[in-house]
């Protein structure tokens, strides 16, 4: 999958995330964008890690599903730290 594709697979899965996560996260849409790419890198680094399955073609359902997986890991983990420091 080419550099471009696997940004807007990141884009369109923090969306997605970003919608199924219940409550309001803090951070823009922007943030969630950009944490929804990083989570497409977890969600594929773990994906080929536990499961031995790559993000190589953008069109298969479990390339979406690591990318949207690995996107809600990363808003947990960013919403957590970021609720600490305003605690």
């Amino acid at each position: 999958m080419g550099f471009i594709a696997f940004l807007i697979l990141g884009l369109i899965a923090g969306a997605i995330a970003k919608a199924i996560l219940p409550g309001r996260q803090g951070g823009g849409w922007l943030i969630t964008l950009i944490l929804g790419v990083i989570g497409a890198f977890v969600g594929g680094w773990l994906g080929s890690l536990l499961f031995n399955v790559p993000l190589t073609d953008f069109f298969s359902i479990s390339t979406w599903l690591l990318a949207i997986g690995g996107s809600i890991i990363v808003l947990l983990v960013y919403g957590a730290l970021a609720n600490r420091r305003r605690a």
